[in-house]
């Protein structure tokens, strides 16, 4: 399991993110432009000391992480509100990589229309959306928790 952020807006979600990867053990992908710094030295200070036992992977654009994902026949799991299928029913797979988009304005159109699925997190009628890295800890947390689970 992989998770994928699309030009992240905010250096410390970002920060947070890596250090979720690596206390898990996730790989993470992040798919340029960022709207901060995107350098070795701008990330290690949003990561601290994290960063150098998370697997990081940078994409300078979706379609160069695109054909990469495609290459690999991961499946990919798009984080949303727009989604109508609740993140807890459905069956994560060992391969999956899991999207979360900017803390502006999520993703395209078309980078949504080309995800393999999308799911949401239910909220309270009014309420807009979680900050991005408790979303990503939520769901990423289920999948761990079914492809861990014993047969």
């Amino acid at each position: 399991m992989r998770l994928c952020l699309f030009q992240p807006d905010i250096a410390q979600n970002t920060g947070t993110l890596l250090r979720l990867g690596a206390c898990l053990g996730i790989a993470v992908d992040i798919i340029g432009p960022a709207g901060f710094d995107f350098s070795d030295r701008a990330l290690k200070r949003a990561g601290l000391d994290y960063l150098s036992k998370v697997e990081l992977h940078r994409h300078s654009s979706f379609a160069a992480f695109e054909s990469w994902r495609r290459e690999r026949g991961a499946r990919l799991i798009l984080a949303t509100t727009m989604a109508q299928q609740v993140y807890t029913q459905i069956a994560f797979r060992r391969g999956d990589i899991i999207m979360v988009g900017r803390e502006s304005s999520g993703v395209p159109v078309e980078v949504g229309a080309v995800a393999d699925l999308s799911v949401k997190i239910p909220m309270q009628e009014g309420m807009r959306s979680l900050n991005v890295a408790l979303a990503a800890a939520m769901i990423l947390g289920e999948g761990l928790r079914q492809i861990t689970k014993p047969i």
